[in-house]
């Protein structure tokens, strides 16, 4: 029998909409997020379709009890009254992480002006990395073009991880320079 595989690292979906958790309308957002997860090699769960505001919370502390490794929302991200995911995710974390929900805005200020309207925050609470996106399928997919770069780096960081370098997977130990953090092999010059 050869050696046991990694565990696969669990994602839960959450849709914050008055409406759609009321059948008003389908929710589109929720499945598209659940198969880009999928995509990039998570266990899916949901979506879970909330109203807005306090249920959006209690979704979140549930997922992170049940050691989620990630939640992804959508919706309660924008102006209106009722939008008030950042407020409940922010109650939920330990830390934000600023440059997710940053870099996820530039991605949709690249494509409409109304982007930059998002609120949507990201953070860790426990060991789940929770990040919010718009409900628009056109944020959606912005903020999985996002995710999908960094999301294994997040996760492995969370879990007490190190920074992967190539450079470690090629190079001897004792062949770095330490006064040169940034140049992992040493460089020609340096003495020895």
């Amino acid at each position: 029998m050869s050696g046991s595989a990694a565990p696969r690292r669990r994602a839960l979906v959450v849709t914050a909409s008055n409406r759609a958790a009321a059948g008003v309308y389908a929710d589109t957002g929720g499945p598209l997020i659940a198969e880009g997860l999928a995509g990039l090699g998570f266990a899916v769960d949901g979506p879970r379709v909330v109203p807005d505001g306090d249920p959006v919370e209690a979704a979140l502390r549930d997922a992170v009890a049940a050691s989620y490794d990630v939640v992804v929302t959508t919706g309660g991200t924008g102006l209106t009254p009722t939008d008030r995911t950042p407020e409940a995710t922010r109650r939920v974390l330990d830390r934000e992480i600023p440059g997710i929900a940053e870099a996820i805005r530039a991605e949709g200020l690249a494509k409409v002006p109304t982007a930059a309207l998002s609120r949507g925050l990201a953070g860790v609470a426990g060991t789940t990395l929770v990040v919010n996106l718009p409900g628009s399928t056109g944020g959606v997919r912005d903020g999985l073009k996002v995710l999908g770069r960094l999301l294994e780096h997040a996760v492995d960081q969370i879990h007490g991880g190190d920074h992967r370098r190539p450079a470690e997977s090629t190079q001897p130990a004792d062949s770095a320079d330490p006064a040169d953090p940034a140049d992992p092999a040493g460089s020609a010059g340096s003495p020895r």
